[in-house]
């Protein structure tokens, strides 16, 4: 099992960020565990943590529907860590799972003090942005008439 220096290297978020760095992330981070069928977060609910899979897979919820699977190196819960609002989501274990968390005000001392920190962090988040932004336009283009699916 890598441990989580190496895990957390792997993962976009943080992959351009310096041992030293690295090693500031994990420090204010705990390590969560749940197993098959565990509830992480609800929709609706109040929490202000980031979640990065170290191992296993999740399966994200709006409205009783499942909309993303999130599995190692990915993160989920960034949304309501960073405004503070609601969770947009339920996000659900599929697989026993292992992932750091980084709440609120630790994430935020990192960033405000490390510029390259805060611009991973806005890169990735842009990313995901972006795919979420083109994946319903590709289903849509997809599904209209005269518009073939594999070209």
């Amino acid at each position: 099992m890598p441990s989580a220096l190496e895990s957390l290297s792997n993962i976009p978020l943080f992959a351009d960020l310096s041992a030293r760095q690295l090693r500031k992330v994990l420090k204010s981070a705990g390590e969560d565990r749940y197993e098959e069928g565990d509830v992480i977060v609800s929709e609706g609910g109040r929490t202000q943590t980031l979640f990065v899979i170290l191992e296993g897979t999740a399966r994200v919820v709006r409205n009783h529907r499942t909309v993303a699977r999130r599995s190692v190196g990915e993160f989920f819960g960034e949304i309501s860590m960073i405004d503070l609002r609601q969770r947009s989501a339920t996000v659900i274990a599929e697989t026993p799972m292992r992932c750091l968390a980084l709440y609120h005000d630790d994430l935020r001392k990192l960033v405000m003090g490390d510029p390259q920190v805060a611009w991973s962090l806005v890169q990735t988040l842009a990313s995901r942005l972006r795919d979420d932004w083109e994946r319903p336009l590709d289903r849509k283009r997809a599904t209209r008439p005269g518009v073939s699916r594999g070209r």
